[in-house]
């Protein structure tokens, strides 16, 4: 679509961006796109307390991420995830 967004739309889109500002959200998102995971997997995986694990987890379920059962399962949040890991990586 060529139109322009409204508003609206171009605050959607700058907060879902944010969701991909910190190191913390992107490094439990990798986690969850391997496989759907309890809290108490995430926190010994990332070495972090559960309650800094929890509060980025209902950040990511807040902005529709994740969702509370099927972790993970977000097929084109992985592929904006793996686009920007490409991006990052390119010489």
């Amino acid at each position: 679509n060529k139109e322009m967004l409204t508003m609206e739309e171009y605050h959607d889109l700058g907060t879902l961006f944010k969701m991909f500002s910190d190191p913390t959200r992107l490094r439990i998102l990798s986690l969850l796109f391997q496989s759907e995971m309890c809290v108490c997997d995430i926190v010994a995986l990332l070495d972090m307390t559960q309650s800094a694990v929890s509060h980025q987890l209902s950040v990511l379920r807040a902005n529709r991420l994740i969702k509370y059962r099927r972790v993970g399962k977000n097929e084109h949040i992985q592929y904006i995830f793996n686009a920007g890991v490409e991006h990052i990586q390119e010489h």
